[in-house]
């Protein structure tokens, strides 16, 4: 039996186990299984390859996107761009070869949700490895992108710095951080929602609950919203693929 699975630290609602068993009994995949691998420490992966001899692959989740990259052979060339890993392939010779579907996923839901438009600039709310993966993606689309984050650095600007100018300028919202993901739904990253519009597309990565308090607030003004549901399905496909190429 194959095995495949998810590490991370807490997994408890995770999306990828429903997902690749339920695709598993659909597709008539009888040799191959997908659990969960929860981590205290990245440092526990090195046990868990040793432990798991079928294991032919897994996801990587918060917190060891980046953590995880020591531990790998050798880096797929979009992964080493973003500098963060969430699908892990073991070779038949042990290899590990690090990749990054994030960015697969992110990139072509995003081109379904925003209108073809060359004047589009977007904000990335939070600096972590879905960011980076996110970024990466706008880049390879051309659109313009400003991190922010709760401190200024370089490249970033701070939540207090967001006015109705930097909201005019910027049409594309993205929430990468955690903030509203189940059971922590009362949360909400701290952008002044009063001066959205509905020339604004709001994309939050997080798909638990289905609509979060992001979104609902910028519905609430006339925004554009979607969750990070297809998002998902498209890196575990794109992951699917890494995998059994």
């Amino acid at each position: 039996m194959k095995t495949y699975g998810l590490i991370g630290y807490r997994l408890s609602h995770s999306f990828s186990k429903k997902y690749f068993n339920e695709k598993f009994l659909k597709e008539n995949i009888s040799d191959c299984v997908y659990e969960n691998f929860p981590l205290d420490s990245i440092k526990e992966f090195t046990e868990l390859l040793q432990n798991t001899p079928n294991l032919k692959g897994c996801n990587v989740t918060i917190p060891y996107k980046e953590e995880i990259i020591p531990y790998l052979d050798e880096l797929d060339v979009a992964a080493k761009e973003i500098g963060a890993v969430n699908v892990v392939k073991i070779l038949p010779n042990g290899k590990l070869v690090g990749y990054n579907s994030d960015y697969y996923g992110f990139k072509t839901s995003l081109q379904k949700f925003i209108p073809a438009d060359k004047s589009h600039r977007a904000l990335i709310l939070g600096t972590g490895g879905a960011a980076k993966a996110v970024a990466v993606a706008l880049k390879d689309l051309e659109i313009p992108y400003q991190y922010v984050s709760r401190s200024k650095g370089a490249g970033t600007i701070s939540y207090d710095e967001m006015d109705v100018n930097v909201l005019k300028q910027h049409s594309i919202i993205i929430n990468t951080s955690p903030l509203g993901m189940y059971p922590d739904v009362d949360s909400f990253p701290a952008i002044p929602y009063q001066f959205l519009t509905d020339k604004h597309y709001l994309y939050d990565l997080v798909y638990n609950p289905e609509v979060t308090a992001f979104m609902r607030k910028g519905k609430q003004h006339g925004a554009h919203v979607v969750n990070g549901l297809e998002m998902l399905i498209g890196q575990a496909e794109k992951a699917w693929e890494i995998w059994n190429q």
